[in-house]
């Protein structure tokens, strides 16, 4: 029996990436999956879960807005009973550029995605798993919520406010059976970073490899594993941390 039998779990930006590989991984593990996104990803998704003998299900989802997110948990209550575990996982990048000349409309959206999404998932989130007697978050931090990176000022701030945020949830439902951590990856094969250009072209990827003291990139599987752990019963006394999973990128 897999770790998450008989849980529900919700993936969102589950359609690729770090989303995807956690996703798949849930169902291995024997959970339903719910999975929101905000393309059609997410159904190539659920088919790969169903092809494997899994149950999961897709609706699109903009975590920037409320109704949206209020409408997702909705429809997985609706469709599987209940909510057991969610990983807050979707995001973007943003633009490369300095602080002091930083697009203010996309500064507003990366915090909008990156921030505030994951204040409404949760939001909407605690009381499903409250009235099922307990339940996990994991959030998708990123060494960006621990150290500063030059010319992705919006990215930065929204990640060091998610683990903030994670901390401050944390403590409010320790007590009520809800834990509530974040992961924190490195720079990590996915489609965002081939869309910036950093795995595309072969001096920037060896740079970037070169930034972690392991001397290459993260896998999404590597992500996903450790989500999936602090998850589940094994981390049963770990709540508000900020897990890192950077190749030694932070410890330098």
């Amino acid at each position: 029996m897999g770790r998450f039998e008989n849980k529900v779990v919700l993936v969102t930006g589950g359609g690729a990436g770090i989303g995807r590989a956690t996703a798949l991984a849930f169902a291995r593990e024997g959970a339903t999956v719910m999975i929101g996104d905000v393309t059609a990803e997410g159904e190539g998704v659920v088919g790969e879960i169903r092809a494997a003998g899994g149950a999961a299900r897709f609706v699109r989802c903009d975590v920037s807005s409320g109704a949206e997110v209020t409408a997702l948990v909705a429809a997985t209550v609706a469709a599987f009973g209940g909510l057991d575990v969610a990983f807050n996982n979707a995001g973007i990048e943003g633009v490369s550029a300095p602080t002091d000349a930083y697009p203010i409309d996309v500064w507003n959206r990366v915090l909008a995605v990156n921030l505030t999404g994951v204040f409404l998932c949760m939001r909407a989130q605690i009381p499903h798993m409250l009235a099922r007697g307990g339940g996990a978050i994991v959030n998708n931090a990123s060494i960006l919520g621990h150290v500063g990176f030059a010319k992705a000022p919006a990215y930065t701030a929204a990640k060091h406010g998610v683990i903030g945020l994670t901390k401050a949830a944390a403590i409010e439902n320790a007590a009520r059976g809800v834990r509530i951590n974040a992961v924190c990856p490195a720079f990590i094969e996915t489609p965002m970073l081939a869309r910036a250009g950093l795995t595309t072209d072969p001096g920037v990827r060896a740079a970037m490899e070169a930034m972690h003291p392991i001397h290459r990139l993260g896998r999404s599987e590597e992500v996903a594993a450790a989500a999936l752990w602090l998850a589940s019963p094994e981390a049963s006394f770990v709540t508000g941390t900020a897990m890192l999973v950077d190749g030694g990128f932070v410890a330098q």
